[in-house]
């Protein structure tokens, strides 16, 4: 991999990620760029504890363009955009309209490709790798910026999730703060820890899933991809390697080796769901890593956090969607209509022959 790090007209900065050696980056962003201009702000829920980002510049944040005007696409003779190139690989940089700034944090945009029209699983497995090494580049990044808490590495996929660009990308957030989401897993590793003697949680719900066998979706020899006993969502997998480490950066070279493969398999069994015909299916997909500060008096250290990505869609059956209604937005408490096993099965049954 050769990384290649330049600046944006306006100051932001963009990183080239390509698999050959010898690739050139030498463009230059000639578009007449204003600085940007952000008002994000961090408040704290006084009754949950949590954090609430406000982020109003947001608001005029470019909203599903044409093709020909899409800002991620390489940039072409009278048609500049995020991507001064005139092709790439895959390619990282500053979000314009970020969420966290500044001493709030930071937000990264991660382009997968510079075909328009493609998708993560329609990668190759070797972009899939070099996607793999961008994430771990950047929360290695990313985790040395004072103002960084926990990196987080995710892809939204689809309208239906929200996604306001077509072009196949993800983010990368790092945080100030321990999100909320994450708070609750190490509480709950805390007391399986004090309540087992000293076990691990996470090696527990993975050993008891392969046990059971009735939810495990894929093995490999370095991963396992099961739908959890509680799945909130009505098809979600989550993807855990065999060895437990705290994030991207511990992974090992099998494990390195192995994950397109797998990750590919599952997305593309995440499109052959709901059958021949349906639209793509929308999607989340989220990287969880151990925060990398904030570890004094939890019970737990940071190595007895497992990396794991959850994957998950809001369609719960064709041409209907799964929407956080009363119960679940109001008091946060899901309502699956999708059995887990059913789920499993399904996931077991589109499998690529």
């Amino acid at each position: 991999m050769k990384k290649t790090a330049t600046r944006l007209a306006d100051g932001r900065e963009l990183i080239y990620y390509d698999a050959r050696d010898d690739a050139a980056r030498e463009t230059v962003d000639l578009r007449p760029l204003s600085p940007v201009s952000t008002a994000s702000e961090i408040r704290h829920d006084p009754l949950l504890g949590d954090p609430v980002v406000i982020a109003s510049h947001r608001q005029t944040r470019t909203h599903l363009p044409p093709a020909d005007a899409c800002p991620l696409c390489p940039s072409r003779e009278g048609r500049r955009t995020e991507i001064p190139a005139a092709d790439y690989d895959v390619v990282v940089f500053e979000n314009r309209f970020p969420s966290l700034v500044g001493d709030s944090g930071r937000c990264e945009v991660v382009c997968f490709t510079s075909d328009h029209d493609a998708s993560f699983a329609g990668l190759t497995e070797e972009r899939a790798a070099l996607v793999l090494e961008a994430w771990t580049d950047r929360t290695a990044e990313l985790s040395q910026l004072p103002t960084v808490e926990q990196v987080f590495c995710f892809e939204n996929r689809g309208e239906e999730i929200g996604v306001t660009l077509a072009h196949p990308h993800g983010q990368i957030y790092g945080y100030p703060f321990t999100t909320p989401r994450t708070e609750l897993m190490l509480r709950s590793l805390a007391g399986h820890r004090a309540r087992t003697g000293g076990r691990n949680l996470f090696d527990d719900v993975v050993e008891n899933e392969r046990a059971d066998g009735r939810r495990v979706v894929l093995e490999g020899e370095h991963w396992t991809a099961f739908v959890p006993h509680a799945a909130h969502w009505p098809y979600e997998v989550h993807l855990y390697p065999r060895r437990r480490v705290p994030d991207l950066l511990a992974l090992d070279d099998g494990a390195r080796g192995e994950f397109p493969r797998v990750y590919l398999e599952l997305l593309r069994r995440f499109d052959r769901i709901f059958g021949e015909g349906e639209p793509p299916t929308p999607y989340i997909s989220a990287w969880h890593q151990a925060p990398f500060g904030g570890w004094e008096g939890r019970g737990v250290e940071r190595g007895d956090f497992a990396l794991h990505l959850e994957l998950f869609t809001v369609r719960r059956t064709s041409g209907k969607l799964k929407f956080l209604a009363g119960s679940e937005s109001g008091m946060n408490v899901f309502i699956n209509d999708v059995p887990p096993e059913t789920a499993a099965e399904r996931l077991r049954e589109v499998a690529s022959q």
